[in-house]
């Protein structure tokens, strides 16, 4: 073998070897990112599961505060009921009251 050649073949060596540590580098890299975008998405389908969570309990927490306006408000109209029919009673009583007086 000439000495030209096996020169050659050591710079050809030498280049076949840099090509393949890139390689290997831009291998690694790869991996990562791959690893770093399935971590991103375990994070995100994360997240919605913790929005699709706080979402169901907004809609419980509204439902149950209609339920108890709505409870409030009959609470309220049987007290003005309760109050008209005291009022009338108060009055046949101080009409019977009056009645026993004058007898």
């Amino acid at each position: 073998m000439s000495t030209r050649s096996a020169r050659w073949r050591k710079r050809f060596s030498g280049t076949i070897g840099e090509i393949n540590e890139i390689a290997t580098t831009i291998a690694s890299a790869v991996e990562e990112q791959g690893a770093a975008t399935q971590e991103i998405a375990r994070n995100t389908q994360q997240a919605a599961t913790g929005t699709q969570e706080v979402t169901s309990n907004i809609t419980g927490v509204t439902q149950a505060a209609g339920e108890a306006g709505a409870a409030a408000s009959q609470v309220l109209s049987s007290a003005g009921q309760l109050t008209e029919e005291s009022e009338v009673l108060r009055k046949e009583v101080d009409s019977f009251v009056s009645r026993i007086r004058t007898a």
